[in-house]
């Protein structure tokens, strides 16, 4: 019988809920057929069986919440006797803080590689919970890591021979550094997450400020002060309680400075419009301010690769500078918000990086943006033009050194030699890591990102 247990899909995930079961109770499972779809704190994703059998017992129903390494399911494969059924209380208990918290600056891959932090779990239970079981020369059963296979499968990789060194001799990152070549998981390694914390206590039942007494479930009686303010409680969503715990990390740990310029937008403004012309003419989408931005902000990373780096932490001599410029575009979705990352922006046209941000948009108000749809991005931009907003300052997405907070594009008076104009002017400020950016080069950035809004001919260039 082989448990099936809650997986860790993302790097920030602690807990999922089962949105749909696509196997029920007597189903045929092969490898490779899709079990369920769990929603974690980022997206909904779909879990794969890594063996086959017959499904024998849904033990977490949809909709139910759960911790990593709890039981979920049950497979019969015919080799042991029936497991007693386990639920969700009878689980081994969650990770400790100090196990499930990863280090500052940890990889995602790391995570995978990461061992079971479930006590009872046999190697059976790692195999089925993100580990692939495979047979040596030997004939003796191997796993590897989600990781260590997209790997394999990214560079025609042989896994028989490996012979694993991590837990119950699962294949882990390092056991691949003779396979290989160099430079080949640069394009797959995603950015470092943000440290984990403990996850926060769920939130007190809401209460009615008019009921008296204690309220059902033991909760304690809303004191005087709440009754005047007549609050509640209100639950947070797991994506609302990550952007609290990494934002919050950001503001305390990273010594952020700003610098604010204003671009004259009159020629951005025309050139957009006479683009966007052109392509409904010829049945092709339009293009956005933000669009033009996008490509204009990867550009100036290109001239200044200083700002797109980030800090590693205090006892490292060095610094990460990245060669490839992956912007990642803040969405206020209707789950929250979110950061999809472009890769290799400064290589794509102004219309491909519409399309790929309409896309993505998409993904997110559906919350079926992938993992490696959110990571390894290397600069942020997060624009609140469209509320109206004049000028805002924004918070660094961690572990990246800068975030690029663009305000509204509105026609002002402008002195324009000895006349005064309206012209369209936008304004944007650049929150910098002042542990890796100094002022004069936040400065040199802003400085080219205006001259390339002030002459957009050379952004679609």
């Amino acid at each position: 019988m082989i448990e099936i247990t809650m997986p860790r899909l993302s790097d920030t995930m602690e807990e999922g809920a089962i949105a749909t079961w696509h196997k029920q109770p007597g189903d045929k499972v092969e490898v490779g057929d899709i079990l369920v779809e769990i929603e974690t704190d980022k997206a909904t994703m779909e879990y794969e069986a890594y063996e086959a059998g017959t499904m024998s017992k849904i033990l977490v129903a949809e909709g139910e919440n759960v911790s990593i390494g709890t039981p979920i399911a049950l497979i019969d494969d015919g080799t042991d006797a029936a497991a007693p059924a386990a639920t969700p209380d009878a689980a081994a208990p969650a990770a400790t803080p100090d196990a499930a918290a990863p280090a500052a600056g940890a990889s995602v891959a790391e995570l995978a590689e990461a061992p079971n932090t479930n006590p009872s779990a046999s190697s059976g239970n790692e195999a089925t919970s993100g580990s692939e079981v495979r047979t040596d020369d030997t004939g003796e059963r191997q796993f590897a890591s989600p990781y260590v296979r997209k790997l394999a499968r990214d560079n025609n990789l042989d896994l028989s021979n490996v012979r694993g060194t991590g837990p119950g001799g699962r294949i882990i990152r390092t056991d691949l550094d003779g396979l290989l070549a160099p430079g080949a998981e640069a394009a797959q390694t995603p950015a470092a997450p943000a440290p984990a914390t403990v996850p926060a206590p769920a939130p007190a039942r809401a209460v009615s400020p008019s009921a008296g007494g204690a309220p059902a479930g033991g909760a304690p009686a809303p004191s005087s002060v709440d009754e005047k303010r007549g609050s509640e409680s209100v639950a947070m969503s797991k994506t609302r309680r990550v952007i609290a715990r990494r934002l919050g990390e950001s503001a305390r740990t990273i010594p952020h400075f700003y610098v604010t310029a204003v671009a004259n937008a009159e020629e951005l403004m025309k050139l957009r419009a006479d683009l966007n012309t052109q392509l409904t003419a010829v049945g092709r989408p339009k293009v956005s301010v933000n669009d033009l931005l996008i490509r204009a902000s990867a550009l100036a990373l290109r001239e200044h690769p200083l700002v797109n780096a980030s800090y590693i932490d205090d006892t490292s001599e060095t610094m990460q500078v990245h060669h490839r410029v992956n912007i990642g575009v803040a969405v206020a979705s209707e789950n929250g918000l979110v950061v999809p990352v472009i890769p290799d922006a400064d290589t794509k046209t102004v219309t491909q990086l519409g399309v790929e941000t309409k896309q993505l948009v998409a993904l997110a108000n559906d919350k079926k943006l992938t993992l490696e749809q959110m990571s390894g991005g290397t600069f942020t931009i997060s624009n609140l033009g469209m509320f109206g907003v004049e000028q805002f300052t924004a918070i660094i997405n961690p572990p990246e050194g800068a975030i690029l907070a663009v305000g509204g594009t509105k026609r002002e008076p402008t002195v324009v030699g000895d006349e005064i104009l309206p012209r369209y002017q936008m304004r944007y400020t650049l929150s910098a890591d002042h542990r890796i950016v100094d002022g004069a080069l936040a400065a040199q950035f802003l400085q080219t990102l205006t001259r390339l809004v002030e002459n957009p001919w050379t952004i679609i260039a």
